[in-house]
């Protein structure tokens, strides 16, 4: 054991801290709402998640592996400007756009006043409802698509052009290559994305909540501020979270320790093949039609929202709100980063077995649900409230389960991979060697983190400080369980507007957060082709 070792424990058993609690409260007894539940569990909750996980993935897939075979493997008019663009949705948090295509779509939104105005159709009410489950599945799945996009158009981009020519040589055509060798060969990409998906779709809570939608994050929001029913809440986030265990199994089973590509010396990158004809409009309206549904169209409602609405909400009690959403989110990010580059560092260091395993499991945080971490985060620390109250005899008041603190506390757990993932790709550019030579030249393993590896992986720090400062800003669940009252977010003040049906003023809000998601997006495109060599 050394100090390291110790930090780096420390940090497992705080960002382990909802799993404990969860396995230690699942043995209370039933609530008194639990009956009520778990009637609705198989009839409401279940088939719903279920229908929810189905539709997304189904359509995910489509798009996101149809949207990165176009980009990487073809070329046509527009393909650069395509290739980044199609990241975008992911600046647009799923629920700012189930709002968005409300606005669109309803009897006096853009779309209909068109056709009733200009092209004299009798219509009575939307053209298409919404308000469901189908138009959950729609609205998830076009914010969540690039998640799989990325990731499989990184393995496009870097296939063998001795596989498809081989394939060729065997008289394959296109569509029979991408079925038979090329869609294959990115299964783990795949099922990556997928698991990916899965879990964010378990998460959200806004879209669902707005669209009507009955799901376990639901069931648990309703047990624990409807209902005020510590106990039922706890069972239907244990059920969830077997959803969780499933979608890790499901990508780690799946993939195995079996290899699908590898390179060697002879290893040639495919060529694009240019598209005319029929075939290249097709590709360019596919593109265009995808950015369409999943940015601009929802980006064009926001804005005109905004420019009826800014004058009436855009004061400064607005911009204090954007201050403290930024000054909470940087405060999260760094810590989050501190937290990340200690664990790392820590198994970078040391050869004990159980430190480098701490180390892995402290970031299954990103695949538990904000809901069922609230729930976990927030038991211990009202009994650590109790704890002061008792130890500062004659003092009252919450000093963790009603600050920002707590807050803070639950952003470190649900997004310590972010960073994670991050810095250990910087660790692993520079290799071991140049801190073993600081370490041989009698510099402390402190010195040799500050004076040496931080400034060699500052870009990884930098990316990582980013990507997790915009998932906080963004972030929904968690914040609006452990928020102290009257403490709002942007994401919280566009939620809480949307539903009282404030939907214009919100979209204030809602801007502000897709604006400060743009610049990790372009990010992450940098890096995409930056690892694709291209």
């Amino acid at each position: 054991m050394n100090g390291w070792a110790l930090l780096a424990l420390l940090v497992f058993l705080f960002v382990a801290t909802p799993a404990f609690t969860l396995a230690v409260r699942i043995f209370d007894g039933s609530g008194p709402q639990w009956s009520y539940i778990a009637g609705r569990l198989f009839s409401h909750y279940l088939p719903s998640t279920l229908w929810l996980l189905a539709g997304v993935s189904v359509l995910t897939l489509v798009v996101g592996i149809g949207m990165a075979w176009l980009v990487s493997t073809y070329a046509f008019p527009g393909r650069r400007f395509f290739e980044w663009a199609l990241i975008l949705p992911l600046s647009f948090p799923a629920y700012m756009m189930g709002y968005s295509y409300v606005g669109l779509l309803e009897y006096t939104g853009p779309v209909n006043t068109f056709l009733r105005h200009r092209l004299g159709m009798d219509i009575t009410g939307p053209i298409f409802d919404i308000m469901n489950i189908w138009g959950a599945i729609f609205v998830l799945s076009m914010s969540l698509f690039p998640y799989l996009y990325v990731i499989c158009r990184t393995t496009f981009v870097s296939r063998s052009a001795d596989l498809l020519d081989a394939a060729a040589m065997l008289g394959s055509g296109p569509w029979r290559t991408f079925w038979k060798v090329a869609l294959p060969m990115a299964r783990p990409a795949v099922i990556a994305g997928l698991a990916l998906i899965g879990m964010e779709v378990l998460n959200d809570y806004g879209t669902v909540k707005y669209y009507g939608v009955d799901t376990f994050t639901t069931g648990v929001f309703r047990a624990w501020f409807s209902m005020g029913d510590v106990s039922t809440g706890i069972r239907l986030s244990a059920i969830l979270m077997v959803f969780v265990v499933g979608m890790l199994w499901l990508e780690r089973g799946r993939r195995g320790n079996k290899a699908f590509a590898g390179r060697n010396a002879s290893y040639r990158p495919a060529k694009r093949r240019r598209l005319r004809g029929g075939a290249m409009v097709v590709a360019m309206v596919a593109c265009s039609a995808v950015l369409l549904l999943a940015f601009a169209l929802p980006l064009g409602q926001v804005l005109y929202w905004v420019s009826l609405t800014a004058h009436r909400v855009v004061d400064t009690a607005f911009w204090t709100l954007v201050g403290n959403s930024v000054l909470l989110a940087l405060s999260a990010s760094v810590l989050i980063l501190v937290c990340a580059t200690v664990l790392l560092y820590a198994a970078r260091i040391n050869r004990i077995e159980w430190v480098q395993y701490a180390s892995q499991l402290s970031i299954l945080g990103y695949a538990i649900p904000g809901a069922v971490i609230a729930i976990g985060i927030y038991l211990p620390m009202v009994w650590v409230d109790k704890w002061l109250v008792t130890l500062f005899t004659g003092s009252s008041g919450l000093y963790v389960s009603q600050t920002v603190t707590l807050l803070i506390f639950a952003y470190i757990v649900r997004f310590m991979a972010v960073a994670y993932h991050a810095v250990s790709a910087g660790f692993q550019k520079i290799g071991p060697h140049v801190s073993e030579a600081s370490l041989m030249l009698g510099a402390s393993t402190w010195r040799t983190l500050i004076r040496v590896d931080v400034p060699m992986i500052r870009n990884s720090l930098g990316a990582g400080l980013l990507l997790v400062f915009v998932d906080v800003i963004k972030e929904l669940p968690l914040t609006l369980i452990l928020r102290p009252f009257n403490f709002h977010t942007l994401a919280t003040r566009a939620f809480d507007l949307a539903t009282n049906e404030q939907v214009a003023e919100s979209a204030n809000f809602s801007l502000c957060v897709v604006a400060i998601g743009l610049l990790p997006v372009l990010l992450l495109n940098n890096l995409v082709k930056r690892n694709s060599h291209e």
